[in-house]
């Protein structure tokens, strides 16, 4: 697939750095904005409610746009009911609520814990209105309110400590929402009890910024990845191992690659499969770039399985299927690529789609809204860009005869061939 139109899905008024899909809450979340420069260039963080039209047209509607007023939100994650946003050196919580379907009790307990939990965090002094701090502080005393959703503020966590520009690079959901991790600009991992707040493990993982980080579905493991050349795994604070990708290539020289992102994923058919993805790209940019590699490791010791190139394009997102069927990657030229993650081979691929930079990349769960709206595709992909542009990328489903008929023609042509064979040689059988 060469360079075509991808048709945009939505566009929004301001650059979008994160897209998110919750699949029980039926919304596609995307967040971005121009920061604090006074540009004109809102911050926002958009709920978008997406409908498969037709066989294999989507459309996606604005439910809700909350502001979040001078700071734009480079990274996100997704909790139930609960939205976590990189602002600055800052973690912001926030609760949304969708009206159209019933809010349960789990949430409005969750959002009684993160609160309680915070003022313990703070010490729990109150302001001359009779507020908590952390409440005044985060904003949760107010809400943000349409016809479909409110939005309101749990918590702001001090996610970076650089002295001199502090960034929150990444944060995660553990799976079980347990735990909230982050990473920065300082290299600190921190991560914090889910809702409670309560702070349990901060600690120096890498010299430099911290470009990603993922944990493992029983939270046995968590991988970071830093600017450093470093991929990391650590049980709880300890370091276990660092990865070695460049000893799966001969002649490789360390200090010719960094990493840039890693990703756990499950494998299909195999429920008690794991495994880890890395990528790695050039850390000096040449006239004739090098290629980029995708790494496959299995997941619990952590052994590598398979390296291949992925284009010379740098990648600047990474994402991998529900499933764990499908690698997604994204370009700083704005290209996008679907791998299959079994054997690393390209399945699809659109060159500058967008054009510029890809900042992030969300596949289409395989139950969203408690349905499948899939429709004819085997894999839906969202890509989101600096353009302010959201597109959607689908691989339809290849088609293929059904087993029972495939064993009804080889039957049929096995019985063929034994009438010709008694046919030309009477009393062959």
């Amino acid at each position: 697939m060469g360079k075509r139109k991808v048709p945009d899905l939505y566009r929004a008024p301001f650059p979008l750095y994160s897209i998110k899909v919750d699949p029980k809450a039926g919304l596609v979340v995307v967040a971005g904005g121009g920061g604090a420069s006074k540009t004109g260039i809102k911050n926002a963080v958009h709920f978008l409610e997406l409908q498969l039209v037709g066989e294999n047209q989507y459309s996606a509607s604005l439910l809700h746009s909350h502001d979040t007023d001078s700071r734009a939100t480079m990274n996100l994650a997704l909790g139930e009911g609960v939205i976590a946003a990189g602002q600055d050196g800052s973690c912001s919580l926030m609760k949304f609520d969708d009206y159209t379907q019933k809010s349960g009790s789990k949430a409005a307990n969750e959002e009684n814990n993160v609160q309680k939990g915070n003022a313990r965090q703070r010490g729990g002094k109150r302001n001359k209105g009779g507020k908590d701090d952390a409440a005044a502080v985060s904003g949760s005393d107010t809400k943000d309110e349409t016809a479909h959703m409110s939005v309101t503020g749990l918590a702001d966590l001090q996610s970076d400590l650089n002295p001199v520009d502090p960034l929150q690079k990444v944060v995660r959901f553990s799976q079980d929402l347990s735990l909230l991790l982050t990473g920065g600009t300082d290299g600190h991992i921190r991560v914090w009890e889910f809702p409670s707040l309560k702070k349990k493990f901060d600690f120096k993982a890498h010299e430099g910024e911290i470009e990603d980080l993922d944990l493992s579905p029983a939270n046995t493991h968590l991988v970071t990845v830093g600017r450093d050349f470093a991929c990391s795994v650590w049980r709880n604070n300890l370091q276990v191992m660092g990865l070695k990708w460049h000893e799966t290539l001969p002649q490789m020289d360390e200090k010719m690659y960094r990493y840039m992102a890693c990703r756990f994923g499950k494998v299909e058919d195999q429920k008690d499969a794991l495994r880890l993805y890395t990528v790695q790209i050039p850390h000096k940019r040449d006239r004739k770039p090098p290629p980029c590699y995708l790494t496959k490791w299995e997941g619990k010791s952590f052994l590598p399985m398979l390296t291949a190139p992925c284009g010379a394009e740098v990648i600047s997102s990474f994402a991998v299927s529900d499933s764990g069927t499908f690698l997604g990657l994204g370009t700083v030229t704005g290209s996008v690529a679907i791998y299959i993650a079994f054997s690393l081979q390209r399945l699809y691929y659109v060159k500058e789609s967008h054009g510029i930079v890809v900042t992030d990349l969300a596949f289409l769960p395989d139950t969203f809204k408690g349905q499948n709206i899939k429709g004819h595709n085997e894999t839906v992909m969202f890509s989101v860009a600096v353009d302010s542009r959201c597109q959607l990328h689908a691989v339809r489903n290849q088609r293929t005869f059904p087993l029972w008929l495939v064993v009804f023609f080889c039957g049929l042509m096995l019985v063929g061939i034994v009438l010709l064979l008694q046919y030309l040689f009477p009393g062959f059988f």
